[in-house]
Parts: C-alpha cells; structure tokens; sequence
C-alpha cells in the first residue's frame, strides 16, 4: 500500500508502509469511543440535570448549550485548517490529539459539579465550561478523523477503516449507556430514574472524565507509529493564518459533492439536536421505564452495529455510497419516531407488558442505519479529499471533515435551543414526577419528536445527489497517480 502526500502541485508517493493491520485500525478507532462516551453524556444528561436536578429552565439551559455548540461550529474548521498546515515531528493531526485529552476531561467534570450559586451563576457556568468542553473535544476530533481518512488512498479500504471508528462510536455510546443506567443512575426506592438524584454525579462524571482521558491518550499514543507514511503539509501553503483559512474553506466548498454532504448533514443535525435533548424525558416520562430497563437498549444497539460493520463495505459495492447513505437516513429518521407515533394514538403504552422487548426492536431501526450511514459519510469525505487534492494539489482532510462539522454543529445548537423550547411550549414540570405528568404535556413531547422526522427526510433526499462511485474515485485515483 502506497500513501500520497502533496507537494506543490504534485502528488508525492512516499515509500510503501507497513499493513493496515485490524490491531492499528483498533488503535485509530478506540480515539471515537472516548468521544461518544462524553457525547452521549451530555446529550442524554446536561438537560434534564440542569433541569430537573438543578431546577433551571429549560428554555434557558438550552441556549446555553446552544451557545457552546454555535462556537464550536466558528473553532471547528480553524482547528481543522491549522492541522492542515502544521509541520512537526509528530506529523499534522497528533500535536493537537495529545493536547486535548486533559481539557477534554477537566472540562466534562466541570460541566456536572456546578458551584452553589444562584440560578444566573448556574447557567453561566453551564454556558461557559460547555465552551471549553467542545472546543477541548474539537482539537481532538477533527485531526482524529481527519487522521482517519489518511490512512489509506483505497475506495473500499476507506469503508473499512471508518467501520472501525463507527464501532467503537458504538462502544462509547454503549459503554456509556450501561454505566450510567446499570451503575452510576441506577433504579433506587426513591428514584427510579438514578439520573434524577443529585447524589449521583459526583463519582459519574469523575469516573467518566478519567476513562475518556485515559482512552485519548491511548489511541493518540499508539497511532503515532504511522506518523512517517501519512501525508505532510503542503511544502509553500504556508503557515496558518487568516488569509489562508478563508481560502481553504473556499476550496472545500467548491466541491459539488461535498455541497451535497453538507446540505444533508445541515437537516440531519437539526433532527439529531431535538431528539437528543427530548429522548430522556420520552423514556423517563412518556414510556415510565427504569434505569435497569433502559440498559437493555445495548442490546439492540450491538446488534445493530455488528451487522452494520458486517454489511457498510459490500453495500458499498452493490449500491455505492450514494444510496447506501441516503436509504440509511430515510430509515434511521422514521424508524425512531414509530414508537411515539404509537404511543400518541394509544395503540403502544407504558401499560403494555412487551412494551421494553417492542422498543428495543423499533431501536435497530435507528442504530443500524445510523452505523451504515457513519460510516459512509467519513468514507466519502476521504474520496472528495481525493478529488480537492487533484483540482487543487493540496491535501484539506482536516479543512473537509471540520467545516462539515461547523454546519452541524450550528444546526446541533439550534436543535438544542429547540428541545428546550419544546419542554417550555408543552409547559414540562420542573421536579416532575413519574406518572404525575399530564397526558397533554407528554402528548406534546411526542409530537416534537415525530415533527423533527422532517428535516431528516430532506437528508435522505440530500444524500441522493451524492456524486462520488468506485468509477469517479478510480478515475481521480488514476490523474494522481500520473500527476
């Protein structure tokens, strides 16, 4: 296997490096399971800690998050530029993946021990370490899955290369799911959701911020090996600054394929940021169910993503990216809203004795999607690298996977903003208790929830128009090499 590096206006093919073997995919794809970890955390947790456990509103604990989110969006494609541009001994991406695992852990800490300060204070400080935590976890994420794209030049290769980091999102997201509700929020006589006792958090979030910091040191430690055969800055690009930025972000975004990527997760993330916010509350709330229940949802899950890592490359064969990425969003947007769609005409209720058995079920229509169309979406923005690589003769992994990542980070704070407007609108109790919410209230919950189907179907719409096939990449892989 041969890497491609850049120099001027030519495509440098550096010696062959050693194997891509599963053991260095492992290590490259444990980087995303400390990320999912801390993700899921705050997804699941931040708002209904802030409200129901520190009685805030939530229309306000929700453009608080929001704001961290929105400055994200601003810090991602910076990251993602300056990486691009760095020149050291520890390449382009890993100065940035070892210093951010320290930040990244103090601030997820911070983020569940707020001071006993008054409600402004609270929010204040919710506002501002949220900040810090996703800027902190933006200098790792970017370079990690820009990191990612560089590993291989191969269509197919690339498929299964990102599998490996859309497992252990997986891993994360579970591991976190089994913690929390098996262990740290556990079913009690007082509380049958623990996530509601404020006794809680503490040994969470200090347990969760030392294994993320443990796990990002690891994957950036034991991927360093490849540092000599992955591609290097630009020779005369010039170092990072603010004329340079504007023009790398220019060149990403002249890239119809990539407009296409961009469009699709813009609706995407807007779907992703109101079912995030409210999907506690509908499980807590609408459906009654405990924490011990709750952690039998890792079983749907891993079925799901081992058979999406089985399936994501032949699917790549047959239906190419395009469809395979656009089917998975038409599934993994309906899927999910089915149960609350039944449960709002009475048809499923927290009454019903299969009803945690009928939920798990519905839950493989979300996460077998959503695996498949991770995966396909880190793939192709490797092969759209390709293509910027040969219009432009210089490699923007780093530029290509953050400025997607600003679109949906904005769209992510206006779905945030959103679940707490919808917990506002529906009049939500703050200190509500299980069974005592008014049926119009949780009525109102589930038809937020159905309601943001819609912006994900004109994803799938999006990821139709997908440009890239084995052909194109082929053709592209070709003028490089003969460049």
């Amino acid at each position: 296997m041969t890497v491609a590096a850049t120099g001027g206006t030519a495509s440098k093919v550096l010696p062959t490096a050693p194997a891509l073997t599963r053991r260095y995919k492992t290590a490259y794809g444990i980087g995303s399971m400390a990320e999912a970890v801390v993700i899921s955390s705050t997804t699941q947790f931040l708002l209904i800690f802030y409200n129901q456990v520190q009685h805030l509103p939530a229309g306000a604990i929700g453009l608080a998050i929001a704001a961290g989110l929105a400055v994200n969006g601003i810090v991602d494609p910076i990251v993602g530029s300056w990486s691009d541009r760095t020149t050291s001994r520890w390449g382009r991406r890993h100065p940035f993946m070892f210093a951010a695992a320290i930040p990244v852990a103090v601030t997820f800490w911070a983020l569940f021990n707020p001071p006993e300060w008054p409600e402004w204070g609270k929010l204040t400080w919710l506002c501002c370490f949220n900040i810090f935590f996703q800027q902190a976890l933006t200098a790792f994420h970017t370079p990690h899955l820009a990191l990612g794209g560089e590993l291989t030049t191969d269509y197919i290769e690339r498929t299964r290369v990102m599998s490996f980091n859309t497992f252990f999102l997986w891993a994360g997201d579970t591991l976190c799911w089994l913690t929390t509700f098996g262990l740290f929020f556990r079913s009690s006589a007082s509380y049958t959701n623990g996530a509601l006792d404020p006794s809680r958090y503490a040994a969470f979030s200090a347990t969760t911020a030392s294994l993320v910091l443990a796990i990002l040191f690891a994957s950036s430690y034991c991927t360093r090996s490849r540092i000599p055969w992955l591609p290097k800055a630009t020779p005369g690009s010039g170092a990072f600054n603010v004329r340079a930025f504007y023009g790398d972000v220019r060149q990403a975004l002249s890239n119809r394929n990539y407009i296409v990527l961009l469009i699709g997760a813009l609706f995407l993330s807007l779907m992703q940021g109101v079912r995030g916010g409210l999907w506690i509350y509908t499980a807590t709330y609408f459906w009654r169910l405990t924490s011990a229940q709750i952690t039998w949802f890792a079983l749907g899950s891993f079925l799901s993503y081992v058979a999406g890592s089985t399936i994501v490359a032949p699917l790549h064969r047959t239906l190419e990216k395009r469809w395979t990425g656009a089917i998975a969003v038409l599934v993994y947007s309906i899927g999910p809203a089915l149960p609350l769609t039944l449960g709002y005409f009475g048809i499923l209720s927290s009454e019903n004795r299969l009803l945690l058995p009928i939920l798990i079920a519905f839950s493989l229509l979300q996460h077998l999607p959503y695996s498949l169309l991770t995966t396909t979406v880190f793939s192709a923005f490797a092969d759209i690298a390709d293509e910027n690589e040969l219009r432009y003769g210089a490699r923007q992994q780093g530029i290509l996977y953050s400025t997607q990542t600003f679109f949906a980070r904005i769209d992510q704070a206006v779905g945030a903003a959103l679940a707490g407007w919808v917990l506002t609108l529906v009049a939500f109790p703050t200190n509500a208790v299980v069974g005592h919410v008014p049926n119009a209230v949780l009525n109102g919950l589930a038809i937020a929830f159905v309601i943001s189907t819609v912006p994900g179907l004109l994803a799938a719409i999006s990821y139709a128009k997908l440009g890239v096939s084995a052909k194109s990449h082929a053709a592209t892989r070709s003028a490089l090499d003969a460049r």
